[in-house]
């Protein structure tokens, strides 16, 4: 007998935890809209204040992370396990890369004195991307487990449900940023 397709990929348990994440970022995401809509000239002044070179680079890594990943969980699926940590390995390297630009812009903005007090754009600035930042963090700890679980050998073509849960998360950091990169660096 056929197994039954799962209809998501993963434990059904982090798509409950994805769907409220995606909740959390989309009321953030409309109160900025609101907020930028009543303060159109001041957004779009302090819009042209932030690297967008190292956002367009950041965007890239994350996408790029979310396709090692892919192939992460591809090469679990045909039981070529060290291809797979390989895979999870090359992502976090991209996650880390995109850690390394995001702390060097915001220390660079906090050394000029801005922060999140210094208007509404830079309030919205940080808390959304400081608000991603950290789940880039918690989906590097999760991407972290499963690469050190695949090299227990806890993961084959018959168990991968643990990297598909993994991948998911990750997939949900890196579609929160490519509707954040140009909501805050681009959309005027």
């Amino acid at each position: 007998m056929k197994k039954q397709p799962r209809l998501l990929p993963g434990d059904f348990a982090i798509w409950i935890f994805i769907f409220a994440e995606l909740l959390v970022f989309a009321i953030f995401f409309i109160t900025y809209s609101v907020v930028r809509a009543q303060n159109v000239e001041l957004f779009n002044q302090f819009q042209l204040t932030l690297n967008h070179e190292t956002g367009a680079i950041n965007t890239v890594l994350l996408i790029t992370a979310s396709y090692f990943v892919v192939l992460a969980v591809h090469s679990i699926k045909r039981n070529q396990i060290k291809h797979c940590i390989g895979f999870i390995y090359a992502a976090l390297i991209c996650g880390g890369v995109f850690l390394a630009i995001k702390t060097y812009e915001f220390n660079e903005k906090f050394s000029l004195g801005i922060n999140m007090s210094t208007n509404d754009f830079y309030f919205f600035y940080f808390s959304l991307t400081i608000f991603h930042y950290l789940h880039v963090i918690l989906g590097m700890i999760i991407l972290l487990a499963v690469a050190i679980k695949a090299q227990r050998g806890n993961y084959s073509s018959q168990n991968y449900t643990g990297v598909e849960t993994g991948g998911a998360y990750w997939h949900m950091v890196d579609l929160v940023w490519i509707i954040l990169f140009p909501l805050i660096y681009i959309i005027r």
